[in-house]
């Protein structure tokens, strides 16, 4: 069974409440790199991994044995998903800790013009969403497509995809990732 070193060193992160930017400073790892093994889009070496972990300090060892706790909580007023993203993009989660679980699930809202970035995505999993309100431009692959609300999308993640929202309106989605990427 393979380790899940992302969501660990999230969670180990949430627990000393520490923000990436913080944890960066104090270990000299990029934030950048921080997000991509928390994402589980790279794999740290053991070096790399013993330096974030001194940043808060804890051992190699420690690290590996330790095993959050899985949240049995099913029930979530708006008030309590968790904000994972800032900007003009806002994704809002259902549930703080993920660890252990194989679905994410967001509430995504993009400001007029907000888009995903220029480099298109690309991560494991499959991910799907619906279109509450708003217009959303979607690509993956080489297809784009305007969508609307009502209208949906569901893909592999492994092809790159971008989002951009059109129009003069805020885009409202519900998504869903598996596994969790964020």
């Amino acid at each position: 069974m393979a380790v899940d070193i992302g969501n660990r060193l999230r969670h180990l992160r949430k627990a000393h409440n520490i923000s990436q930017r913080e944890l960066a400073r104090r270990t000299g790892v990029p934030n950048t790199t921080i997000c991509l093994i928390e994402s589980n889009s790279s794999n740290p070496s053991v070096g790399a991994l013993k330096r974030i972990l001194d940043g808060f300090p804890i051992g190699l060892a420690e690290f590996f044995a330790f095993e959050p706790q899985t949240s049995r909580k099913a029930f979530y007023s708006s008030d309590e998903l968790v904000e994972i993203g800032k900007g003009s993009i806002s994704y809002k989660q259902v549930g703080e800790n993920l660890f252990g679980r194989n679905l994410q699930i967001l509430k995504e809202c993009y400001q007029p013009g907000a888009d995903t970035g220029k480099v298109p995505l690309i991560h494991d999993g499959e991910e799907g969403g619906i279109i509450l309100s708003g217009r959303l431009e979607v690509t993956v692959d080489n297809e784009r497509k305007f969508l609307g609300p009502g209208d949906a999308y569901y893909f592999e993640s492994r092809r790159p995809h971008r989002f951009r929202c059109v129009g003069p309106e805020p885009c409202h989605v519900i998504s869903a990732c598996t596994p969790p990427t964020f």
